[in-house]
């Protein structure tokens, strides 16, 4: 996914331009500097891709929240979204799967929270039917993806 604005990094008029922070240099065979990314852990996570889908789409939805719900329901989707997706990032940056393990747990919490928000949004009349079964969907794969991933770390 591209991040226009910048971050990890950005196309700027079609060249991917890599910030300096996170080059890796080294020679090729033809002695001119070459770099490669180190992508961070998470990304390679399914469950963490369908995490980020839904926080993103969670994010458009609830910009069509009434202003009075700013602080309420609109936030509270939207960070337990977002928590999903970040408490993958930093469980998979964990030394132990133990510990990944623990923030698999309270990413599934968060999953089962935006559920519930989404859901009550919908019944609320805030989130049209249409846009409720897309973002259930996604937020079905990503519990599922999530609850895959826990599993799989078994018990230390």
């Amino acid at each position: 996914m591209v991040e226009e604005s910048g971050g990890w990094w950005r196309r700027d008029a079609g060249v991917e331009v890599i910030h300096p922070a996170i080059r890796r240099y080294h020679s090729g065979s033809t002695g001119h500097s070459n770099f490669s990314v180190m992508a961070p852990p998470h990304e390679r996570l399914h469950a963490w891709r369908e995490c980020h889908e839904l926080a993103l789409a969670t994010y458009q939805a609830t910009k069509t929240f009434p202003v009075e719900e700013r602080y309420g329901l609109t936030s509270q989707a939207r960070r337990a979204a977002f928590s999903a997706a970040v408490n993958i990032v930093e469980g998979s940056a964990r030394r132990s799967r133990k510990e990944f393990r623990r923030f698999l747990d309270i990413a599934l919490s968060s999953l089962s929270e935006v559920g519930y928000a989404l859901r009550f949004s919908k019944e609320a009349g805030f989130l049209p039917p249409e846009a409720w079964a897309v973002l259930d969907d996604l937020q079905n794969r990503a519990r599922f993806l999530t609850w895959q991933l826990y599993r799989s770390l078994g018990r230390d």
